[in-house]
This record gives structure tokens, C-alpha cells and sequence, in this order.
């Protein structure tokens, strides 16, 4: 071999890796903070084209992995602040776990690209059917398996401006995955054939026209109505560093802050963040939330306060929320878990792993799948805690009941990081699939108020303390989604693989 086939077959290997690299990376520009909701079906055109022209299995396995790593890699990295700033993992077990994880989750969209080399139709069907397809049924699959991580599903970067957007409450953020990944093939097949087959070419761009100007249109329409008169929330923010929470000698100072905001709100409905009150429910002076019901009672309003629960005879806690006011006291138990986090999966095989993280209560059991809203402030409110607004098909089962949504959250776990910006997005994409206004109260930042179009409305200043006072309104009416879940995303999926197949039998 001389010395510059070397140079060359070096280059190539690097090319395989670089550039899918980079286009990972430059993939998580268009989710939140960043929103350049554009990038992300050029970026995933490259890596359609660079799988059209991988040459192998083993290459286009290597380009899917090294995409995966600058998704992954940029994206989700924030881990590492749980991990070694709050959970005080040593700095190069923390650092190892993060690029374990990272590469975890890069094998999702390796193995796609091992995959989908199996098929040899034509260029047009490929990126028209197979890729798009393949890659929202690799994010579905990877939104449930082993519990489910659906961050950084792409379709969440359509949310709330992109066109695409108004796709939400038709097919969900999978189905918006799938439109995404097809508008993707479409650009790569008017690259592809802009040479020699203009009319081709000139197809896939018509298409492309049609499929967001439609999207653009439902974006217009009014899936829920209005229901009774509006409620006044307060969405309150404790900022309440996440190394004192904890701490006892930091309690009576916490009890304080929440009291004092809770007393200083206006407000019908008033909303504390995720275990916004360091004790379990039973630790609990009855006479502190009593003073706290006793402020919205004469309103006719209620409190939802984020606490700890237990039941002593069981052996087992919760991360729950309790109402108290006017209305009968209400329980929400979480009931998506993070794990890790919250349960220890494996516990024999990794206990010795979080035994080394301070993490407390890291063992919850789970609430019932099938609760049911809180009636309180003359609304029905849909709970969610935390990571739970991750999984949309979970949110659904409370509704078309519902009113409105809640995420109660502490993201005070990550820092100044851009992960608490990419949660907010993804509660407007819950907001977009369900019609319904979001209300969010966190313990440093997100707290925020999204409409039922997925905008945000009104947002408290991240890291101050602070209340966001506000009148929202309840809806009613069921989307599409809320009818069909995942099931019209799937049908739709079924269909283009079918067209695939048609079209491959009769080339």
C-alpha cells in the first residue's frame, strides 16, 4: 500500500466519523434554548445521504453511532451535573458513566443504519419510505424499551413554530418524528436527483411544499373549546439550591419560603414545585398546611403541594402531590420512574453504583397507572411529576377529562444546563397534542405558563425566587391524539413501509 492510498482510506475512515459527528451535534440547535427548528431535517438529510452512500453494512452501522455520539454527546451530556455536582460521583466515574450512557443511546441509531443497508430498492424509495420510516420507529422504540428515554426525539424540535407543529394534535411528536425524518428524504432526493432526474426532483420539492403548507394550516385550527370561567394560578418558585434541600438544618428556611409565597398569592389555584417540602407527608406540622388551606379556602381555591409520602406498612414512599383547600385533599402518586434516579433497576448488579451517589429517596415504588385529574379550583387538573411529561401516551390517560395540565418538576438536578430548557419545550409539545394550557412550577427554573398552541405566555426569571401570578382557562374536547394515542403515528408507518414494498415489486 503506498503512502497515499493510506492518506486516502484514513480520510475516508474519517469522513465516516467526522462529519456524522457533526451532524449530530448540529442537530440539537434546533430544540430548545436554540429553536432553529430548520436544522434538523437538513442535518438528517446528510445522514440519509451519507447511509445512501455508505457502501456497506459495517459503514453505515459506524456513520449511525457517530451520529448518535454528537446527538447524544451535545445533547444529553448534562447527566454528568447530576451525576458528579449534585450526586458527588467522583469526576472520572461520572465522566466515564456520562460517555457510557451517551453511547448507549448512539447504539439506537447505529443499528438503524445497519438496518435499514439491508434493503436495496431504489435511491427514491429508500429516502422516501425506508429511512424516514425506520429512523421514528427507532425513536418510538427508544421512547419505551428498558422504561423509556424519549429526550431528544426529534420531533420535539418542531415545537411550538415549525409548521410541523401543526401536526401535534393528529400524530403526536412521533408522528411529527416521521413528517420530520420525510421532509428530510425529500430534500436528500432533490439533491440526489436535481441532475439527472429534474422531474423527480421537482416532485419531492412539490411535496415538501404541500406537507408543511398543510401543517401550516392546522396550526389554525381550534381542536379544544373554552370550558367555564377562567382560574387564577399562582406558579411558585422557591429557589432552593438543590446540595440544601435536603439538609435539616435548611428545613425551617424552606418551610418559610413556600409559606411566605403561598400566603403573598392572589390566586384560586396555587402550585408548589416536586417535593417542594423536604418531609414526608406524615413529618408534616398539620398546623403548616392547614394555614396553607386556610389562605385559598375562602376563594373557593386549593393548593398542590410537591411532597414526599409514605406508607409505613408497605415499606414503600412516593413522589406525590397532595391538594389542600377547598376542595376534598387529593393524592397524585408518580408513577414513571426515572431510573437510577428514583428506582434502582437491577438492584443487586448496580445498588453499589448509587449507593456511591447522595441521592435521596432513590428507591420510590410507582403509583397507580389509572389516576384520575384533581378536581380543585373548579377545574380538573391533569398531574404530572417531573420526567413524567416525557411520555405522551402516559399524559393522555387523564384526559379528555382534564381541564388543563400540570408538571410539578425540580430540575435544580441539572444545573445551568440546557436541560431544563428542553424540558419546557417538551411540555409545549404536551400542551400542542392535548389542546390544553400547561402549567409548570419548578423548584429554580422552568416555571412557566404554555398555551394550548404550545407558547409560552408568561415565564418566571430562572434562579430567583419568585411567584407567577396569572389567569388561565380551562378546556375541553379531545384532539385527535388524545383519541388515537400512537396509534395513528403507527398506522401511518405501516402504510409507507407497504408503499415501499409495492414500489420495490415493481422496479
Amino acid at each position: 500500500m503506498t503512502q497515499s492510498t493510506a492518506i486516502i482510506l484514513r480520510a475516508g475512515r474519517l469522513k465516516l466519523v467526522a462529519l456524522p459527528f457533526l451532524l449530530g451535534a448540529l442537530t440539537v440547535l434546533g430544540y430548545a434554548p436554540f429553536y432553529f427548528y430548520f436544522l434538523p431535517p437538513l442535518t438528517l438529510a446528510w445522514l440519509f445521504h451519507l447511509w445512501l452512500h455508505a457502501g456497506s453494512r459495517r459503514a453505515a452501522s459506524l456513520i449511525g453511532f457517530a451520529f448518535g455520539l454528537g446527538l447524544f454527546g451535545a445533547g444529553v451530556s448534562w447527566v454528568y451535573v447530576s451525576m458528579h455536582d449534585f450526586g458527588m460521583l467522583p469526576l472520572p466515574l461520572a465522566a466515564f458513566a456520562t460517555l457510557l450512557f451517551i453511547a448507549f443511546f448512539a447504539l439506537y441509531p447505529a443499528l438503524l443504519g445497519y438496518v435499514q443497508a439491508w434493503f436495496r430498492g431504489s435511491a427514491a424509495a429508500r429516502l422516501l419510505f425506508i429511512l424516514p420510516t425506520s429512523f421514528a420507529l427507532m425513536e418510538w422504540v427508544r421512547g419505551w424499551l428498558f422504561t423509556g428515554f424519549p429526550w431528544l426525539t426529534v420531533g420535539y424540535s418542531q415545537a411550538p413554530a415549525s409548521p410541523l407543529a401543526g401536526y401535534a394534535p393528529l400524530l403526536g411528536v412521533y408522528g411529527i418524528s416521521l413528517l420530520l425524518a420525510v421532509s428530510a428524504g425529500l430534500c436528500a432526493l432533490i439533491y440526489h436527483a436535481w441532475r439527472g432526474k429534474r422531474r423527480q426532483a421537482g416532485f419531492a420539492l412539490a411535496a415538501l411544499l404541500v406537507l408543511w403548507g398543510v401543517g401550516a394550516g392546522l396550526k389554525t385550527i381550534a381542536w379544544t373549546q373554552p370550558v367555564g370561567s377562567p382560574v387564577t394560578v399562582s406558579l411558585l418558585q422557591g429557589n432552593i439550591e438543590q446540595d440544601m434541600k435536603w439538609r435539616e438544618d435548611r428545613l425551617m428556611s424552606t418551610l418559610i419560603t413556600y409559606r411566605d409565597l403561598v400566603l403573598s398569592s392572589p390566586s384560586q389555584l396555587v402550585i408548589l414545585p416536586e417535593t417542594a417540602v423536604p418531609l414526608f407527608y406524615d413529618q408534616v406540622p398539620p398546623a403548616y398546611l392547614e394555614n396553607l388551606a386556610r389562605h385559598v379556602r375562602d376563594k373557593g381555591g386549593d393548593i398542590i403541594v410537591g411532597l414526599p409520602e409514605r406508607d409505613i406498612e408497605r415499606r414503600a414512599y412516593y413522589n406525590s402531590v397532595l391538594s389542600v383547600g377547598s376542595a376534598p385533599s387529593q393524592v397524585y402518586r408518580k408513577q414513571h420512574l426515572v431510573p437510577f434516579g428514583e428506582f434502582v433497576p437491577l438492584k443487586p448488579v448496580f445498588g453499589w453504583f448509587i449507593d456511591m451517589m447522595q441521592i435521596p429517596l432513590t428507591d420510590f415504588a410507582r403509583g397507580s397507572p389509572l389516576q384520575r385529574p384533581l378536581a380543585v379550583a373548579g377545574q380538573k387538573v391533569a398531574l404530572n411529576i417531573c420526567y413524567e411529561d416525557v411520555f405522551g401516551e402516559e399524559i393522555i390517560r387523564q384526559l379528555p377529562e382534564a381541564t388543563l395540565l400540570a408538571n410539578v418538576s425540580n430540575d435544580a438536578w441539572f444545573g445551568d444546563s440546557i436541560a431544563p430548557r428542553q424540558h419546557l419545550q417538551i411540555s409545549q409539545m404536551r400542551a400542542l397534542e392535548t389542546g390544553r394550557v400547561m402549567l409548570r412550577a419548578t423548584n429554580t427554573g422552568m416555571t412557566a405558563i404554555v398555551d394550548e398552541k404550545g407558547r409560552i405566555t408568561a415565564q418566571a426569571p430562572v434562579f430567583h425566587q419568585a411567584a407567577l401570578h396569572a389567569q388561565v382557562q380551562g378546556r375541553t374536547g379531545a384532539t385527535p391524539y388524545v383519541r388515537w394515542g400512537n396509534g395513528a403515528f403507527l398506522t401511518l408507518a405501516a402504510v409507507l413501509l407497504a408503499a415501499a414494498l409495492i414500489w420495490r415489486q415493481r422496479i
